[in-house]
């Protein structure tokens, strides 16, 4: 069964290519290697987010092989300061995001998601962030994000005022490449953050 949405798969061949291989790419890593890359990955996100002290942090919950490790929510809403927010996403059904804040409990949901289970807020939402953590399959080195094809975030992020919010994808090591192929669509990231090579800005 592909890893990919219908959209993905109407991707131009190029964006197919590589999507399939940095999903076969995850899928190869042992538990350990997961769990290893996780930890590392989580001191370094949240040493950013103490150095940049938000108040409200959009961030999302990983699945499976993603970057973070299914602790990150709660590492996350711990680093906050006192009254400090926690948005996590909720997957619509046209593939666009709502949100909600994390409390600490999340439901399942559709596709194998979890969610916070609180009141939703609205898509407009990740406007209140002033950081936003995102999932990516790779990101260029001009800051250009590739995702898993749906274009849940592209859409999210397009509600973003200019100047707005820091934005900052994680990434496996191997997945902070050169270049990605862009879309009209696609949406750019200030930075990456990866196990090994913690914070690196980009010139959005």
């Amino acid at each position: 069964m592909s890893d990919l949405t219908g959209e993905a798969e109407k991707s131009p061949p190029d964006k197919i290519t590589l999507r399939a291989r940095l999903l076969t790419a995850r899928r190869s890593l042992t538990s350990a290697d997961r769990a290893a890359a996780a930890a590392r990955l989580r001191d370094h996100t949240l040493a950013y987010v103490r150095r940049s002290a938000p108040r409200t942090i959009a961030a999302y919950v990983p699945a499976g092989p993603e970057p973070g490790g299914p602790d990150l929510p709660d590492a996350l809403r711990a680093a906050l300061p006192s009254g400090g927010r926690l948005l996590l996403p909720v997957l619509l059904p046209d593939n666009d995001l709502d949100w909600a804040e994390y409390t600490g409990s999340l439901a399942p949901a559709s596709r194998g998601l979890h969610e916070p289970p609180g009141p939703r807020l609205g898509p407009p939402a990740i406007r209140e962030a002033d950081l936003i953590l995102v999932p990516a399959l790779a990101v260029g080195r001009d800051g250009t994000r590739m995702g898993r094809g749906g274009g849940s975030y592209d859409r999210a992020l397009s509600r973003l005022p200019t100047p707005g919010p820091t934005v900052i994808a994680l990434l496996h090591d191997d997945e902070d490449l050169d270049a990605v192929p862009a879309g009209p669509h696609d949406r750019r990231v200030h930075g990456v953050l990866t196990p090994s090579g913690g914070f690196s800005p980009r010139p959005i």
